[in-house]
């Protein structure tokens, strides 16, 4: 006898409350196996894939992808014995199921599932049952065509004349061709003119092509007519004005939202990695007291090692950049001040000193900003960090940064020099005690043994928990960045 098992949505990780679904991978009447990925979610951090917990078929699906729901809500129903015995044959009075209006009716067929009639359930089903439907009994009958209407004289080029003594109104006559004027009188209010406007037959048309009410528009014709020209320029006025930029197939951000009914804008929910990036900031910036120093430092002998690098067999296939370089500086700077290397625990009132490096990495996708972490990153080599630079940043543009990857970050550092910013004053991770911006390398005049030459320059930017670093703290650690920057030979005594 089929058997039904309905999987309720799992906490994905770290507690979290709430997801959406994004995609599902099977349909009804799909076979799935144990721990074979059924649906897509996304969480306050990330895309995860949901394994089956049974073997079976799928009976119904409970959840339309783009809905959040909450952990514990039901989002599939499989049967786990589809093989199984046939229940019952339902009795004689019982009926197929049959859609009628909106409102589905459900005999026994469905009772062995526990379906109610008119429940949410019945519902459910009829999205899934083919329902037939039956031919329309008759045809709408065709429209007749109006009788034409008797044409008025006008004064050619003005519209209808609002009447004279030489002709007497007809009784009961249907608008005339040209009579727009008039027309309109019936539908518009008058303006402050105290007349309709006056446009010639062809400009007439192209306002009642574009839908444009011809007493709304300042006529600049000659005797008061209202042109061509006017009309277009109106039509352009009230037409939506959008950023040459968007909407577009390259924002998929936009593809949630509302567009507003002039199409001026899109409004989009807040959820999943935006909604807990800003509960996250705000928590961060109004609880942690941020103190931001900065320097700027040479680092030609950087750029050259940058090159060496590159072309050395033991990195042919990895990309280097000069944020290796400044990983590498920040955590054997950490190694030197170990005291930085903390969080507040604000419930026990201790401060949390840790003796592991997960170094953090800022990274903008298009679901919002995520910041995951190298693990242990002050055990790597420079090769070895290099490689966990790659894997994350390859993650993160793929969508697919676990919990796990985003959890215990000790430190963090942000590139905003890949897109041309000189500094910022970033706002902590939670739970760190500081986070380094890295900024734009240029090339500059600078004094260089007492020379004024073209090099290359960059500024530094360290924001710490004033709670817990000191003004001298901080400034220690990010002139040990600079140092190694400067001179990356420095790395070699220090490491």
């Amino acid at each position: 006898m089929p058997t039904y098992q309905q999987f309720p949505l799992p906490d994905a990780g770290e507690g979290l409350t709430e997801a959406e679904i994004v995609t599902w991978q099977v349909a009804v009447g799909d076979t799935v196996e144990v721990n074979q990925t059924i649906v897509e979610i996304e969480t306050a951090k990330s895309l995860v894939d949901l394994p089956s917990p049974w073997s079976g078929v799928v009976t119904r699906l409970l959840v339309e992808p783009g809905t959040t729901v909450d952990v514990g809500t039901p989002i599939i129903e499989i049967d786990v014995d589809p093989g199984g015995a046939a229940p019952a044959a339902p009795a004689a009075s019982d009926e197929a199921p049959v859609v009628t209006g909106s409102v589905r009716h459900v005999g026994g067929a469905e009772r062995h599932r526990g379906v109610e009639p008119g429940g949410a359930d019945e519902i459910e089903a009829a999205r899934v049952a083919p329902v037939a439907q039956a031919p329309s009994s008759a045809a709408a009958p065709a429209p007749t065509a109006p009788a034409p209407a008797e044409r008025q004289a006008v004064l050619v080029g003005y519209g209808v004349a609002d009447g004279g003594a030489g002709r007497r109104p007809r009784a009961a006559a249907a608008p005339t061709p040209t009579s727009d004027a008039t027309a309109a009188s019936s539908s518009a209010p008058p303006t402050d003119r105290g007349h309709h406007a006056l446009a010639k037959p062809p400009v007439r048309k192209l306002a009642r092509d574009l839908g444009v009410d011809l007493d709304s528009i300042a006529p600049t014709g000659p005797g008061g007519i209202v042109t061509r020209e006017d009309v277009l320029a109106h039509t352009a006025q009230a037409e939506a004005r959008t950023l040459a930029t968007y909407p577009g197939d390259d924002q998929p951000w936009l593809a949630s939202g509302t567009v507003s009914s002039d199409g001026r804008q899109t409004r989009v929910p807040v959820k999943s990695v935006r909604k807990r990036t800003a509960e996250a900031m705000v928590s961060s910036a109004f609880t942690a007291p941020h103190v931001t120093v900065f320097h700027t430092v040479d680092v030609t002998r950087t750029m050259k090692l940058v090159e060496r690098l590159r072309a050395d067999r033991e990195f042919a296939d990895v990309r280097v950049t000069p944020l290796l370089i400044a990983a590498k500086a920040l955590l054997l700077a950490v190694r030197r001040h170990p005291e930085i290397n903390a969080a507040w625990d604000d419930e026990s009132q201790e401060i949390v000193y840790k003796h592991y490096v997960n170094l953090g990495i800022a990274a903008a996708t298009p679901r919002g900003l995520v910041v995951p972490n190298i693990k242990d990153a002050h055990r790597l080599s420079l090769r070895e960090l290099a490689d966990g630079l790659a894997d994350l940043t390859a993650t993160a543009r793929a969508g697919k940064v676990t919990p796990t990857d985003m959890s215990d970050g000790t430190i963090t550092i942000t590139n905003v020099g890949v897109f041309g910013i000189d500094t910022g004053t970033p706002i902590l991770n939670p739970g760190e005690a500081a986070i380094l911006a890295f900024g734009a390398i240029r090339e500059q005049p600078w004094v260089h043994k007492g020379k004024i030459k073209i090099r290359h320059v960059t500024q530094l930017a360290l924001s710490f928990d004033h709670r817990l670093v000191d003004g001298e703290l901080g400034s220690r650690l990010l002139a040990d960045v600079a140092r190694v920057l400067a001179e990356p030979a420095h790395g070699l005594v220090w490491g």
